[in-house]
């Protein structure tokens, strides 16, 4: 049971803001095209950096003791105290205005844009609206909506995997593969700081949170699909938006699909079961 909701002193928190500054790194930048499974080569001050490296800068950094039960930063800080257990990075957007550049210092400029409470049909979400700005050289480089999601915790076992044809998806121009393996999960979880234990302990993930499995974090899957929409549209993105429309597991491959429309692309993440999990669209 959880307490109850005090809308009101939660948006409290709105203009709330964080700022924190990171450097990016021959070795940041080699670990992380490894982590996509792709070959590190030979990386210099003055290439341009890979999409989406900016979810691995400038992190939140907390000590161990200041952390909470499922990893994440201890609630009441710069996120308000939502008293619901289970949060989840719901979606987002992206607009890329300019390149970052392997030798930058970069600053993470944070700001709480909303905070709203909505019944949804297992109970209440709190959704959290958070912007960011990534500056290098004093210049906006990427502008970011996160969308956080709070939930009440699953009940009656684990969740279960979405059923084949529960969701339409339409044939893709273009369909890649990634294996999302314990062990490219840890190292994600590794680059970001993330200590969220769903996304490595897998203990945790079956008796504590009733998952069947590891969770593939949902800016990995958004880091891959991102990589495609360039792939496909020949250059970055102006805007990439994001959703996350049900969970993926570790143990079975990740499709990857872009579906090319106009100036853009519909892009998705599948499971084995050939289900969207995460659904975006980018535009040039």
């Amino acid at each position: 049971m959880t307490d109850p909701i005090d809308i009101d002193h939660l948006k409290s928190w709105i203009g709330r803001t964080d700022e924190a500054d990171d450097h990016i790194d021959t070795r940041l930048v080699r670990s992380f095209l490894a982590t996509l499974d792709r070959d590190p080569g030979d990386v210099s001050d003055g290439d341009p950096a890979p999409l989406c490296l900016h979810w691995c800068l400038a992190p939140p950094v907390v000590p161990n003791s200041a952390t909470g039960p499922d990893g994440h930063p201890a609630r009441g800080g710069f996120l308000p105290p939502v008293p619901l257990p289970r949060r989840m990075w719901a979606g987002g957007e992206l607009r890329f205005l300019a390149p970052l550049v392997v030798g930058d210092r970069v600053t993470r400029r944070s700001r709480i844009e909303a905070v709203e409470l909505k019944q949804g049909r297992s109970g209440p979400l709190c959704f959290v609206t958070v912007r960011h700005d990534i500056l290098a050289s004093a210049v906006v480089a990427i502008e970011e909506r996160q969308d956080i999601v709070y939930r009440a915790a699953e009940t009656g076992g684990a969740a279960p995997a979405a059923r084949p044809g529960s969701a339409e998806t339409p044939k893709a121009d273009v369909s890649r593969a990634f294996e999302p393996s314990p062990w490219a999960l840890f190292r994600y979880s590794a680059l970001t700081f993330n200590g969220h234990r769903i996304h490595y302990d897998r203990r945790y993930c079956l008796e504590e949170e009733n998952y069947p499995g590891l969770v593939v974090h949902g800016p990995l899957q958004a880091t891959l699909l991102a990589h495609l929409a360039a792939e496909t549209l020949g250059r970055t993105p102006a805007v990439f938006s994001y959703r996350g429309v049900r969970p993926l597991f570790d143990g079975k491959t990740m499709g990857l699909h872009a579906l090319r429309d106009g100036d853009g692309c519909e892009l998705w993440s599948s499971g084995a079961d050939g289900v969207a999990r995460m659904q975006a669209t980018a535009t040039i």
